[in-house]
C-alpha cells in the first residue's frame, strides 16, 4: 500500500529540515513524498534540495496559497492514501505511517485521523496542549468539532469522487473538505486513541478573537453551502466548551 505524504512550505527554513527528517525516518519504507514550495525565499529550497535524492517529487513555483498548494499535491499523488504533514510539524514517533497503514489494511474504512499535540517551538518535546478527537457521528461539525487535519488520512480515491479543497476558503477549507467526506458524503472513517503530530503551538496571540471571527463565518458556509444546518449560538457554546477540553486533557495526561 503506497502512502504519498505532502509537505506545503513557505519560508519555512527553521523548521522544514525536521519536518522532512520526520517522514524519512519513519519505519514504514513505501511513502510517496511530495513537498510543495511556493517560492521561498529565505533558504528553505536550498533545505529542501539538500534532501532531494530521499523526496519522490519537488514542486516549487508561486501558489495562491497552502490549500493551492495542498490540491498540486493531491493531484500529483499516486498513492493508495494520502495524508499531509506542515512545514513546521513533526510525526510524533517514526511508527506512525506504520499505524496507520495498519488500521487502513485491518478495517473496511476511506479515512483514518488520531490525536494532535501542541508542542513548544523552542522545545518539540515540550507538549503545551493537545486536541484529543473522537470518532465521528452525525452532526459533531455542527458542534464546532473537525478532526486534527494533520492527522487526517484519506484514501486517494474520496479526492477523485468528492472534489479537492476549495481555494475561496482562507482558513477552513482543510474543515470543509473533511465535512464533505464525513457528514455530507458519509465516508467510513475510524478515529484512533493514539498521538499522530507534534504541532509548533503559536502561542495565544495567534488565536484571538478575529480568526475566531473568521473560522466561524467559514465554518458556516462550510456548512451551508454542503446542506447542512448551523445554528451560530450552539456552535459557539461548544467552541467555548472545546477550549477548556484542551487544557483538561493536558492534565490528565
Amino acid at each position: 500500500m503506497l502512502v504519498t505524504i505532502v509537505t506545503v512550505v513557505l519560508n519555512a527554513r527553521n523548521t522544514i529540515d525536521n519536518t522532512i527528517r520526520s517522514v524519512l525516518s519513519q519505519t514504514y519504507r513505501n511513502i510517496e513524498y511530495i513537498v510543495i514550495d511556493g517560492g521561498s525565499t529565505d533558504g528553505s529550497l536550498d533545505i529542501i534540495n539538500s534532501h532531494r535524492n530521499s523526496i519522490t517529487k519537488i514542486i516549487s513555483e508561486p501558489d495562491k496559497g497552502i490549500y493551492d498548494g495542498m490540491n498540486k499535491g493531491v493531484l500529483a499523488a499516486s498513492g493508495d492514501i494520502i495524508g499531509f504533514l506542515n512545514a513546521d510539524d513533526t510525526f510524533y514517533d517514526n511508527t506512525v505511517v506504520q499505524n496507520i497503514v495498519s488500521e487502513f489494511k485491518n478495517n473496511n474504512i476511506d479515512c483514518i485521523y488520531g490525536n494532535l499535540v501542541y508542542v513548544s517551538r523552542q522545545n518539540l518535546s515540550r507538549i503545551t496542549r493537545i486536541w484529543r478527537s473522537r470518532t465521528f457521528c452525525d452532526g459533531l461539525f455542527e458542534k464546532s468539532w473537525t478532526p486534527a487535519h494533520p492527522t487526517f488520512y484519506c484514501k486517494k480515491d474520496l479526492y477523485d469522487r468528492f472534489g479537492i479543497y476549495r481555494t475561496d476558503f482562507k482558513i477552513a477549507a482543510d474543515a470543509e473538505l473533511m465535512y464533505r467526506f464525513l457528514q455530507k458524503n458519509h465516508a467510513k472513517s475510524k478515529y484512533v486513541n493514539a498521538d499522530f503530530v507534534r504541532m509548533s503551538d503559536l502561542g495565544v496571540s495567534s488565536r484571538g478573537i478575529r480568526s475566531t471571527i473568521v473560522i466561524t463565518k467559514e465554518m458556516r458556509r462550510a456548512i451551508v453551502e454542503n446542506g447542512g444546518q448551523f445554528n451560530l449560538f450552539k456552535y459557539l457554546f461548544y467552541k467555548f466548551l472545546k477550549i477548556g477540553d484542551f487544557f483538561k486533557a493536558y492534565g490528565k495526561r
